[in-house]
């Protein structure tokens, strides 16, 4: 918005060029007031905190791969050396499913959607389950993933991945703000510690984000550290968080990483948390 009005400014008289400039500063101004958080002059809004114990950590890892992407080999380094205990991969037809299939086939737990879309999605962990559904939240069909996983401690959570369609032409951003905001109402009535990743196709100031946050009572440790950019992994200039991790404030953080680029679009986006019987106690208070 504020090249646009600088742009437009131009072929005008100088009369007119003063209010247009105006214009352009208000807008940086407003948005520098909205990425400000995403900077590491901002205050964080969860500490990094080590689990209890090394036992008590949970690796969570979210990976769009694009359908397009024939690094299969690349991606399963990455997922052998960061071995995470849940694991949400979006994007994934049969050429993926089949090249990951050895690896998968590790994990107790596996629900997928195989689509030739760019839609599909995987869900595995390792950890102890008491429920994994797949689901359509906008009634379209891009799924999500909601389930109730038990952590090292004991401890029950939620976890839900989401890939909501991007606003592209032929797609409004009303299915992806349905999307998003359904899954926010997931967990807002929900009295067990939640965590939510996945790509947003939506980035992490934006109106439907913040709502998001509200509606679950959720925290997001991109905040005070960086915008840590997400998408696109080739173009350095031009890179935007939209791979989002979201947590509720019974979930502690050990750390948060963007990892190295294997071929897609988007960075993978890896996270340790732990739920521990005193986290939530503390926070109970």
């Amino acid at each position: 918005m504020a090249l646009l009005a600088l742009f437009v400014s131009l072929p005008f008289t100088v009369s007119l060029k003063p209010l247009l400039s105006t214009v352009f500063v208000a807008v940086t101004v407003y948005q520098g007031l909205q990425i400000f958080p995403y900077t590491p002059l901002a205050q964080t809004e969860i500490d990094i905190a080590p689990a209890p114990s090394p036992d008590e950590e949970m690796t969570l890892l979210s990976v769009n791969v694009l359908m397009e992407n024939e690094r299969h080999d690349d991606l399963i380094a990455i997922l052998q050396r960061e071995n995470p205990d849940v694991l949400l991969l979006m994007e994934t037809d049969e050429a993926w499913n089949t090249a990951l299939s050895n690896l998968l086939s590790r994990y107790p737990t596996v629900e997928a959607h195989i689509a030739d879309d760019h839609y599909g999605l995987i869900f595995a962990t390792r950890l102890q389950t008491a429920r994994v559904e797949m689901l359509w939240p906008a009634g379209d069909d891009t799924p999500a993933i909601r389930a109730v996983l038990t952590s090292a401690s004991g401890v029950d959570f939620n976890f839900i991945g989401l890939h909501p369609r991007p606003p592209v032409p032929g797609n409004t951003t009303e299915v992806r703000d349905k999307q998003i905001k359904d899954a926010a109402l997931m967990t807002q009535s929900s009295e067990r510690p939640t965590v939510v990743m996945g790509d947003f196709n939506d980035v992490a100031w934006s109106w439907t984000t913040k709502r998001f946050k509200d509606y679950g009572d959720l925290l997001e440790p991109r905040v005070g550290r960086g915008m840590i950019s997400s998408f696109h992994a080739d173009y350095p200039v031009m890179r935007l968080p939209i791979d989002q991790i979201f947590m509720t404030k019974d979930v502690g953080l050990v750390s948060f990483r963007r990892l190295e680029n294997f071929g897609s679009d988007h960075f993978p986006m890896a996270t340790t948390v732990f739920v521990a019987q005193d986290k939530r106690a503390d926070n109970a208070d």
